[in-house]
């Protein structure tokens, strides 16, 4: 979908200032967010993809206005709302008034570190050849879709090489809407900064984005 989450390539937001020595939290309510946005995603009531789609739904006014894990709340609280898990009067008041849910899988604090290492690979076999090759160069298509898409706005119409081939990954765009992990061929493009941004690009400057199959055309 196309909203405040995609700022690619977009100008008056200012200079972004790095900061070398930052935190990986800023504060406890942001690590307490983190843990409780992993237990939640453990109990496989929604994907990754889902949970994105999620934090993409926050007003855009609201997303330019917060912060990093400001976002990761919102997104749990949609999910924890939509999945059953949670009415919107609990999350304001903090006092439980639903039945708990059973969950099949709870992560437990002891095996944080195991599940974390183990990550979740979304790599898929399919039966189908991939359509382009490294070297090919391919054409982005000018879509718009009102749901999640990982195609960021400022790549779309545009012509790049195909630089890697990753195998087959789960298509986000379907994941996201629990229709289904539809997986396809999963390729690196490089786009040259003139083709990106035109004229005004920085010399020699270039961009390598990683698009499922069904963003690209022959070009």
């Amino acid at each position: 979908m196309n909203g405040a989450h995609d700022l690619g390539g977009m100008h008056g937001f200012g200079a972004i200032g790095p900061d070398p020595d930052e935190p990986l939290f800023h504060a406890p309510w942001e690590r307490r967010c983190f843990a409780l946005t992993l237990a939640g995603g453990f109990t496989g009531q929604w994907n990754i993809d889902a949970s994105r789609f999620a934090r993409e739904q926050m007003p855009p006014a609201d997303y330019l206005a917060s912060g990093y894990y400001e976002h990761w709340l919102f997104g749990l609280e949609q999910l924890l709302v939509e999945r059953g898990m949670a009415s919107p009067r609990e999350i304001a008041s903090g006092a439980v008034e639903l039945e708990p849910k059973p969950e099949a899988r709870v992560l437990k604090a002891k095996d944080v570190a195991k599940v974390l290492a183990k990550g979740g690979p979304s790599e898929r076999a399919v039966a189908e050849q991939p359509r382009f090759r490294i070297g090919d160069r391919v054409r982005t298509l000018n879509i718009h879709p009102a749901t999640h898409t990982r195609l960021p706005r400022y790549a779309r119409g545009k012509v790049g090489t195909v630089h890697l081939a990753h195998g087959a990954h789960v298509f986000p765009d379907t994941n996201a809407l629990f229709a289904g992990e539809a997986p396809q061929h999963l390729y690196n493009v490089r786009f040259e900064g003139r083709d990106l941004w035109g004229p005004d690009s920085e010399p020699d400057a270039c961009t390598c984005i990683d698009l499922w199959e069904s963003y690209l055309e022959p070009a």
